[in-house]
This record gives structure tokens, sequence and C-alpha cells, in this order.
């Protein structure tokens, strides 16, 4: 079972307003900034944050408790003069612990009224994350063939076929900048993802190396991801193996 929190920026919309209409690098600063609190102060929790929207945030939070969130919730009250909510939910799999965060929000069902923590009723057999970390192998190349958009544009219609491909799977993918994604997996995915590898071989002839790691928080389970993704790299530039898709687990 997993643990997603989705923080959430309330009443955006009417309080950028306020701001007037020379407000986009303003907006900007402020989202830039918020996220990299929330990375903050969640990962040295032994957590990881995902960039969903601009004003909404996912987090794994494994092993946190709602006085946690409560304590986190306070210091980013201090920092940003803005409302924010904070959503837990627990699921079998990554979406439906993200439907089940969504619903309490919907719902209201508070755990915490003073501080806008929201959540149905949550377990503490939590203990498993599965990260699946891909980047484009050879982007170099790519990029040298293709202007800085078009490369852009590329990179874009890759999420979009992996967020469908995986979501069908119940699991939960974004977009980390560069050439690079992480997919909060279910754990039921590894004999798929040569099938997505297959996909986008031969619509778009790009190739994924693929890390996969799991372990019982989000930063452990990312880690050991990126470590299984280094290793291919490693093996390929050794000529010892090729290979496109290797699991950490601790």
């Amino acid at each position: 079972m997993i643990q997603l929190t989705i923080i959430k920026i309330t009443g955006y919309g009417p309080w950028t307003l306020t701001l007037g209409s020379d407000r986009e690098h303003r907006l900007q600063m402020l989202q830039a900034s918020l996220y990299k609190e929330i990375q903050n102060l969640f990962s040295e929790k032994n957590c990881l944050a995902f960039p969903n929207r601009f004003d909404e945030i996912f987090v794994i939070t494994n092993g946190l408790s709602v006085d946690d969130h409560v304590k986190i919730q306070k210091q980013l009250v201090k920092s940003f003069d803005l409302g924010l909510s904070m959503s837990i939910g627990q699921g079998n799999t990554p979406f439906e612990a993200s439907s089940n965060a969504d619903k309490a929000r919907r719902s209201n069902t508070s755990l915490s009224k003073d501080h806008n923590v929201y959540g149905l009723s949550l377990s503490k057999d939590v203990d498993f994350v599965q990260i699946i970390h891909m980047d484009v192998d050879g982007s170099t190349s790519v990029s040298a063939k293709k202007s800085p958009y078009e490369v852009s544009s590329l990179i874009i219609a890759l999420y979009s076929e992996m967020s469908t491909f995986f979501l069908q799977r119940n699991s939960l993918t974004f977009f980390m900048g560069g050439d690079n994604f992480m997919i909060i997996s279910s754990g039921t995915n590894k004999d798929e993802i040569p099938k997505f590898l297959e996909i986008v071989k031969q619509k778009y002839d790009i190739s994924f190396n693929c890390g996969i790691g799991t372990a019982k928080t989000g930063r452990d389970a990312a880690k050991l991801a990126t470590q299984s993704l280094d290793k291919i790299r490693e093996l390929r530039d050794s000529g010892k193996k090729d290979t496109r898709i290797l699991e950490t687990t601790c």
C-alpha cells in the first residue's frame, strides 16, 4: 500500500486577479519557490514531491502521520501568503491513493480542520513504493538533429504517450526535466514496460533506458531507480551487457 498527499493552492484563480494584469512573472516565481520549499520540507522526511500542475503538487508520503503534515503546513503558511490544502490518500496503487486523496478533499473529510488537511481513514500498513525512472537513450544525438523547441515538442509527445500508457495501469507519470521521467508504479508494470518501449520505438524512433527502484519510502525508491539507471549506462559503456531495463530493491 502507498500513501500520497496532494497539495493544492486554494482559491488560486480569484487570488491571481488581485495582482493585476502584469502578474505572470510574479506567479511563475511564486510557483517555483513553492515547489522548492515543498520538496525541501518533505525530502527531509524521506518523502519525494512531484509537480503535477503548477498549482498542485503530489508527494509520496509513506511513513508520515497527520501531525507530520500539520507541522509542514504550518511552515508553508509562514513562508507563503496564500491558502494551501493537503489531501492524504492511501491505496493499493498510486492511482487509487490519489483518487482517495481527491475524494477526501471533495467530500470535506477533514483530518485537521484548522490546517486544511483532508483524508479518509488512514492505515499504518503503508510500506511499498515502486518508482520507474526513464530517460531518453542518446538524447545528445537527438538534440543535434533538432532545434531546442523541436526537442521540447518531442519530449511533450513522449510524456503524453507515457502518461496515457501507465495511467491505464494505475500508475502516475511525471516529467522531471530534461529528458527524465519518473513513474510512481503500481508494482505490476514490469512486464508491461517492454510494450511501452516498443510503442515509442516504432512511433518516434526513440529508445529509453529504464531504472526501477522498490523501497518503503519515496526518496529511497527514487534513489534505487536512479542507481538502476546509472548501472544500465555503466554496463553499456563497459561493453559487458546491453540492457534497457534494470531493477534494484532494498
